[in-house]
């Protein structure tokens, strides 16, 4: 590269050595759920529940009277907002979800917002060059309300040397 070519930095997550516990991401844009989005989920994974599917049926049932947007759809969303800036290239594999609450529901038109405290991380004692961290990831609504929360392990890549 000679003086006159800019700087290039390439999009990526963080590597292992990067991500601080203790410090909480907030990942933005956010993003606005429409009726498409819930229906078209729903369907692909085969979830015939009329609670997303029927509005007449969602109308009769309490406590809300209308469609919900399926909590898997919130729960994908959730930790897919956190991806380009926590571990886009860098993560081996999702080693598994627990604490997995769905506070609030979420209607067709809302946005979700999310943000990933680092919980916890640590060197791979039998995969050289990784490590685990956890996660504790945060959907919110335009109104402020928790709207899933979710806690994730994850096996990340250390930088290369």
């Amino acid at each position: 590269m000679t003086s006159d070519e800019p700087r290039r930095v390439l999009q990526r997550g963080l590597w292992f050595e990067e991500m601080e516990v203790g410090t909480i991401y907030d990942h933005r844009p956010g993003r606005t759920v429409t009726e498409a989005d819930n229906v078209l989920f729903t369907t692909l994974t085969m979830n015939t529940q009329p609670l997303h599917l029927d509005q007449a049926a969602s109308e009769q049932l309490p406590p809300f009277h209308d469609r919900l947007v399926n909590s898997m759809f919130t729960l994908s969303t959730l930790v897919g907002l956190s991806v380009a800036q926590l571990t886009q290239g860098t993560i081996v594999a999702n080693l598994g979800f627990s604490d997995i609450a769905f506070p609030h529901p979420v209607r067709h038109g809302d946005t979700i917002y999310a943000e990933t405290l680092v919980l916890d991380k640590r060197e791979s004692s039998s995969r050289p060059g990784e490590g685990v961290v956890t996660f504790e990831h945060t959907a919110r609504n335009q109104h402020g309300d928790v709207v899933a929360t979710a806690t994730r392990k994850t096996l990340v890549r250390m930088a290369p040397a």
